[in-house]
């Protein structure tokens, strides 16, 4: 892409998005994220001053998200990147033993947020025909496992709408997929239990995430990226 300048980051409080926060402000971007957690957002906005911002919004809720947007476009302007980081995971469960309010909530998350976040921001990308959206999908949006079904579902799902996305942004943009591969989370730690530890951290997989997100290129548009890995 052309050098990103301004940069609008879903789910920063925590995990794959802080560390995400930190390494775009190194290197020079401007960051305009949001989470949930209003305390995480509070140590964001500390740590980070501007011309950086972050505000608490629930991704899942249409109406938070316009009024995040216009919020956003109307004091910084168009974003030269948005990153659709933002996910949570059901408890391990069959499928049939996960509720109906757990399985909502993940699609909420997962699949609702990305597409109020692209409602929002991305026409005044189109017509200026530059930008790109990174959509966070997983390994398990590309396979699967038993007890993650709705996470899988949502995954799944957001391989399949962005490249649809892709075939109706203007030359000059990109929407890709990104698989970051398996880091040390709370998410991940969910699931895999303590052998989390045997993957980067964060921080470690950020350093090499960032510059690869910021290297994505209009010819890149529609196509499924996966991080490099960072350890053996």
């Amino acid at each position: 892409m052309a050098e990103a300048k301004l940069a609008v980051i879903t789910g920063a409080t925590r995990g794959l998005g802080r560390a995400m926060v930190a390494e775009f402000v190194k290197r020079g971007v401007t960051v305009l994220g949001c989470g949930r957690s209003a305390s995480g957002i509070e140590g964001l906005r500390q740590q980070f001053g501007a011309p950086h911002d972050f505000y608490s919004v629930d991704i899942a809720s249409d109406p938070a998200v316009k009024s995040w947007a216009s919020l956003v476009l109307t004091s910084h302007g168009v974003p030269d990147l948005i990153v659709n980081n933002a996910g949570i995971i059901n408890a391990n469960a069959r499928l049939w033993e996960v509720s109906a309010r757990e399985f909502d909530d993940v699609v909420g998350v997962n699949l609702c947020g990305p597409v109020n976040v692209i409602r929002h921001f991305v026409p005044p990308m189109v017509r200026r025909k530059t930008g790109t959206i990174v959509n966070f999908s997983s390994g398990w949006g590309r396979s699967t496992d038993a007890e993650v079904a709705p996470y899988c579902a949502t995954k799944w799902a957001m391989e399949g709408l962005t490249q649809s996305l892709a075939q109706e942004l203007p030359s000059g943009m990109a929407a890709v997929t990104l698989n970051p591969g398996v880091v040390n989370t709370d998410m991940l730690r969910s699931c895999f239990g303590r052998s989390a530890a045997n993957y980067p951290s964060p921080d470690e997989w950020a350093a090499a995430a960032v510059p690869f997100i910021l290297s994505i290129q209009s010819g890149d548009n529609g196509r499924p990226l996966t991080v490099p890995e960072t350890r053996e």
